[in-house]
């Protein structure tokens, strides 16, 4: 599809790629004017106008950031995660869902979809779609992502020293315990969200 695109086209299609993945939404007309030294925004319109109807972008009339791209802007959600893999592997994304990763706070890099009850009662249900932010380093008390022995797994992250508690929210489950001078353990990001049956909690 970009091989149809004009050489500015291209370099504007760039510029709204890259604007959803910083900052998780794409810009607005003023901004592609100021971007590209537009004079008026009408010549910003026009290219935008262009790139839609080469399928390149969708443009939502009425709305300041009405532009999409048709991959979708939402956000990635994981299923399994195959041993040893990274967990945005391709073979780990289901689908995406349409939802502004700006809504959570920082921002949501992905969903994993939860499998399983062992945070039942931290309001964390099997089939619910947690949203998570990258990050390799964890506070006391924070819900994680965490890899261990190439299971991924969802638990509040606890420490003393080199010890690394896992706990679970559910007495049914016991805490997964990690020393952290002799084995492996790596945080795949924070819970900063939930989001049941299409909706966030």
């Amino acid at each position: 599809m970009d091989s149809n695109l004009t050489g500015r086209q291209r370099e504007i299609l760039d510029f709204i790629r890259a604007t959803v993945e910083t900052e998780g939404r794409p810009p607005t007309r003023a901004e592609v004017c100021t971007a590209f030294g537009f004079r008026s925004p009408n010549a910003a319109e026009s290219h935008l106008r262009a790139l839609a109807a080469k399928g390149a972008i969708l443009l939502e009339e009425g709305r300041a950031r009405g532009i999409r791209l048709p991959d979708g802007i939402g956000l990635p959600i994981v299923g399994r995660v195959a041993a040893g893999s990274p967990i945005l592997a391709v073979e780990h994304v289901e689908s995406r869902q349409q939802i502004d990763p700006a809504l959570f706070s920082p921002k949501a890099d992905y969903l994993l979809r939860v499998h399983g009850m062992s945070m039942r009662d931290a309001g964390i249900l099997d089939g619910d779609l947690l949203a998570v932010h990258r990050a390799p380093e964890a506070r006391v008390g924070q819900i994680v992502v965490a890899r261990v022995e190439d299971e991924v797994t969802v638990k509040t992250f606890t420490r003393k020293g080199n010890l690394v508690s896992l706990l679970p929210a559910n007495p049914d489950f016991e805490p997964i315990v990690i020393d952290t001078r002799r084995e492996p353990l790596v945080i795949e990001g924070i819970a900063v969200g939930l989001i049941r049956k299409g909706m966030p909690v």
